[in-house]
């Protein structure tokens, strides 16, 4: 029982370093200018050192010392999580375009006539070779972080769960990994709710004074302290690792154990597997839900933020508190359904169908509830029938760079990419802090023909009310595809020969490995990526996107 225990918790901890990257993939996006292919692809980086060894492992199982190859297992995934949140202390501050003047630049990204040298450090502009080969080093050292994760974290769940199913009295076995898989339900969700915990804070709270961050956390420049959750998961890796280094490599048996193993020559299992048709279809039909699973859990909260202007702290904890529970009450409601009618093959298959379909149904408003493209100045809105040729001329002599990212929301609900782009020349301060009130006199805004005043931060899409209809069905969804859940995983154990049922599982993980857990996130990141109007510049390279085309993002 002492086992289980330890069990859950490092689960429960390996799962909070693998999840908690997908709660803060739009932070890091940003921080590090990825595009959401790149970041989609170091999402589902992990999964290939895990397929390439998985099948070793398993094959190996009873012949090692399962807890000590658990705890070692465990320490790589420690110090991957420890690695992951590197690039953060070799990278300098995370820098920004300021309307304010501070400590790190005394330029601003005001209209300045006739100073046309004023922007020369402004970010984008910062371009040396130490900016690129960085940008590099953070890439390789994450991606070398996943791989270790990956790799880690092989034998943890087949040697786990083969320990405690060979010593514990059939009775309990089923307790216990239920208990299991219980935990492994609820990780993400507590790694999503870490990911809105942490991301309130600024990210270079450890390298600069409160006073001279001029965000606030509804900025859409602001970056949170992505790092932190890193080291907390990390930790607590090392921490449930320990004991697994004082267990025995056997225990002694719980009263009622009987000792039954097979092993049988692989290629010919694995192909008597796959000649199965309800062993394939099932497979089958688990790859392409589970593919959908992968892009959404990576990119959900992203969408939520574009969608419906959050930040990333609010997105977090929308699906780490009401999406994943829904998606655990439908498996317990499936399974709960399944045990009270003593279902038959076909009526398990039935079931399945039957919860897709209203799965569907409940969904497709989905792809209509959203909020259309924000009317940004010079990107998605260009408005010279009413001003003339005026929208063109009213910044030229600003000498605006194209670099500039400090979006602000014009008194005609226009937005600007910066204030420098809608001609503002002043700027008003809030007293205590250096935080911005307003910009006045802009002369791209005109109101009743004298130049305008705008507001910091995007104009909201102006939608909000429906964020609530698209969480509800969003949830129900959730709900009804995952009580088939349950009936699909015994569709496949009750269809092939029981001295085949561990191998056709490990098959079975594999396959939702290789087509569905890896290229899930890099396919939808692409197809995000399809969407992007405006894309920040760093060294000649696209870097993360500013603005996306609302409704094709929310449609692809």
């Amino acid at each position: 029982q002492f086992f289980v225990f330890c069990h859950g918790l490092l689960q429960l901890s390996q799962l909070l370093v693998s999840g908690y990257l997908k709660s803060s993939i739009s932070t890091i996006e940003r921080r590090y200018g990825l595009s959401s292919q790149t970041s989609g692809l170091l999402a589902s980086f992990n999964e290939v050192g895990n397929t390439l060894l998985i099948v070793f492992i398993s094959y190996f199982g009873s012949r090692v010392h399962r807890p000590r190859f658990i705890g070692s297992g465990a320490i790589l995934v420690s110090l991957a999580g420890f690695l992951m949140s590197l690039p953060h202390f070799i990278t300098g501050p995370y820098e920004y375009d300021q309307s304010v003047a501070s400590t790190f630049s005394n330029t601003t990204d005001l209209c300045q006539p006739g100073v046309p040298g004023s922007w020369a450090n402004l970010s984008g502009t910062s371009c040396t070779p130490r900016a690129s080969r960085e940008n590099h080093e953070v890439l390789l050292v994450m991606f070398i972080a996943q791989a270790l994760l990956g790799i880690g974290g092989v034998p943890i769940q087949p040697f786990g769960i083969s320990y405690i199913d060979d010593f514990a009295s059939e009775r309990n076995s089923p307790l216990y990994l239920g208990i299991l898989f219980s935990v492994t339900v609820i990780g993400p969700g507590v790694a999503f709710m870490l990911g809105s915990a942490m991301l309130r804070f600024y990210v270079d709270m450890d390298k600069v004074s409160a006073a001279e961050v001029q965000l606030t956390n509804k900025d859409p420049r602001w970056v949170g302290a992505w790092w932190l959750g890193f080291l907390v998961a990390a930790s607590l890796v090392a921490l449930s690792a320990v004991p697994y280094f004082f267990f025995p490599r056997e225990m002694p048996r719980e009263v009622g154990q009987v000792l039954h193993m097979s092993t049988s020559w692989f290629p010919v299992v694995l192909l008597r597997n796959l000649r199965h048709p309800v062993y394939l279809l099932v497979v089958l039909a688990q790859v392409n839900i589970s593919a959908m699973v992968a892009g959404l859990a990576t990119f959900m909260g992203k969408f939520l933020e574009r969608q419906f202007s959050l930040t990333a702290s609010l997105a977090n904890m929308i699906i780490g508190a009401v999406n994943i529970p829904g998606a655990m009450v439908g498996i317990v409601v499936g399974g709960a359904i399944l045990k009270r009618f003593q279902m038959s093959l076909r009526r398990c298959s039935a079931m399945c169908v039957l919860g897709m379909f209203l799965c569907l149904l409940v969904a497709f408003p989905l792809l209509f509830l959203g909020c259309p493209t924000q009317k940004v100045a010079g990107v998605t809105y260009s408005d010279s029938s009413e001003l003339g040729h005026h929208e063109l001329q009213c910044n030229l002599q600003c000498n605006c760079p194209e670099e500039a990212y400090n979006p602000i929301c014009g008194s005609n609900s226009i937005e600007y990419i910066s204030p420098c782009s809608a001609g503002c020349r002043a700027v008003s301060i809030h007293g205590d802090s250096s935080s911005v009130l307003n910009y006045t006199n802009c002369s791209c805004i005109s109101e009743e023909g004298l130049p305008g005043s705008a507001q910091p931060g995007t104009c909201s899409t102006g939608c909000s009310h429906l964020f609530l209809p698209f969480v509800v069905l969003s949830c129900l969804a959730g709900i009804l595809a995952s009580t088939s859940h349950t009936p699909s995983f015994m569709l496949i154990l009750r269809s092939i020969q029981p001295e085949d049922k561990s191998f056709a599982v490990g098959i079975q993980f594999m396959l939702l490995r290789v087509l569905a857990w890896m290229p899930g996130p890099v396919l939808y990141g692409s197809a995000i990526d399809t969407t992007c109007i405006l894309w920040e510049k760093r060294c000649d390279r696209k870097a993360a996107c500013r603005y996306y085309d609302n409704t094709l993002f929310r449609q692809r």
